[in-house]
């Protein structure tokens, strides 16, 4: 009886979770859990409240949904991207490049995207918006140009022909 009265306290405690107001608080209780599924679940329904600057919380949930739940990974990565570009935090342009790459890889795995726009889509957008911006997401701190294989992959990257 004790592991039936343990696993009714944890499908409550998965409830609450799910009904909780914060995306943020709740995606960080079930990254601490091994419950794939309900943080995958919890991405894609509420992916248009999570907060891309919180990445010491998205980065984590997206690598562990990265193999399993592509889709979703892809959510928690296009919000950090977001994020960075919105708000023009320099800072995090290469991680932004970075999380673009990752996001062209994950899109080999996604066989449904659903509502959600397919990776050209998404680039084919992102440079419309943040076109100016092409040539920072290369440079680290204060404008410091991190060297050509990041220009040469920052490129790629937002190349709708080569991603």
């Amino acid at each position: 009886m004790p592991d039936f009265e343990d696993q009714d306290a944890l499908e409550r405690a998965f409830a609450h979770a799910d009904a909780y107001p914060s995306t943020l608080q709740a995606l960080a209780f079930f990254s601490g859990w091994p419950a794939f599924d309900r943080t995958a679940g919890l991405v894609l329904a509420r992916a248009a409240a999570l907060d891309g600057n919180h990445y010491e919380i998205l980065s984590p949930a997206a690598d562990k949904l990265a193999a399993r739940h592509p889709l979703a990974a892809t959510i928690l990565l296009r919000a950090m991207i977001d994020f960075t570009l919105r708000e023009a935090r320099s800072s995090r342009y290469r991680h932004a490049a970075r999380h673009l790459m990752d996001c062209a890889g994950l899109a080999g795995g996604i066989a449904d995207f659903g509502g959600f726009e397919t990776h050209e889509a998404y680039v084919g957008r992102t440079q419309r918006e943040h076109g100016r911006k092409e040539r920072l997401l290369g440079r680290g701190r204060g404008g410091v140009s991190e060297g050509p294989a990041v220009a040469r992959r920052t490129q790629a990257c937002l190349s709708i022909g080569e991603v």
